[in-house]
């Protein structure tokens, strides 16, 4: 017996077939690749067709919708991981999580958000917002990766605009931007997201 068939005949039963051996491929796929994949790039590495990976998607969801499955499969920035339960997790992030991302100083969760909502955002606007430097905190969080340089504004001395990462989104559990928590009305003007998320 090879790895893979036992790997299948473990998960999935003698009498999955196919579509088992499809579901237990895509999910070591998965298991193994450490940044979000979308069905294309998982076609590409499993050989699969795109439907047959889109037919094993929706076998490991039914899966791991059991009440006795720890994990659930996580859309992030429009690509697919494996990924613990909510409910799991806020209580694991801590040991797990890349890095210690869990623990923030406050000073650079309000750099963070200040660039999350305000993207793509400059060093010196996120300053005018904050009221201190903020060479120290973007450092910090660049080396973290939860923020990257996403180009240069259209200004005297083209300063560099900060936006944030998959790791961020993956961090907070999020599909994509638009899934931030909404602004009152004074964190909004505060942040100048009418100005910059139209």
């Amino acid at each position: 017996m090879t790895i893979e068939t036992g790997f299948v005949a473990g998960c999935f039963g003698p009498e999955s077939g196919e579509g088992g051996k499809d579901a237990a491929l895509i999910e070591a796929v998965l298991f193994l690749e450490t940044e979000p994949l979308d069905e294309t790039a998982l076609s590409r590495i499993s050989g699969l067709a795109k439907d047959r990976v889109e037919t094993a998607l929706e076998a490991l969801k039914d899966r791991y919708r059991d009440a006795d499955s720890g994990l659930e499969l996580f859309r992030i920035g429009g690509g697919i991981v494996i990924s613990p339960k909510k409910e799991y997790w806020e209580a694991l992030k801590e040991r797990y999580g890349k890095k210690n991302e869990g623990r923030l100083s406050r000073a650079a969760m309000e750099t963070l958000s200040i660039i999350a909502y305000s993207q793509p955002i400059t060093r010196s606007e996120i300053e005018a917002i904050r009221g201190v430097q903020a060479d120290t905190m973007i450092r910090l969080l660049l080396d973290k990766e939860l923020i990257r340089e996403t180009g240069k504004k259209d200004a005297p001395g083209k300063p560099a605009l900060f936006g944030t990462t998959k790791e961020f989104l993956k961090l907070f559990r999020l599909e994509s931007i638009a899934d931030l928590p909404k602004l009152n009305e004074r964190e909004a003007e505060r942040f100048g997201t009418d100005e910059k998320r139209t």
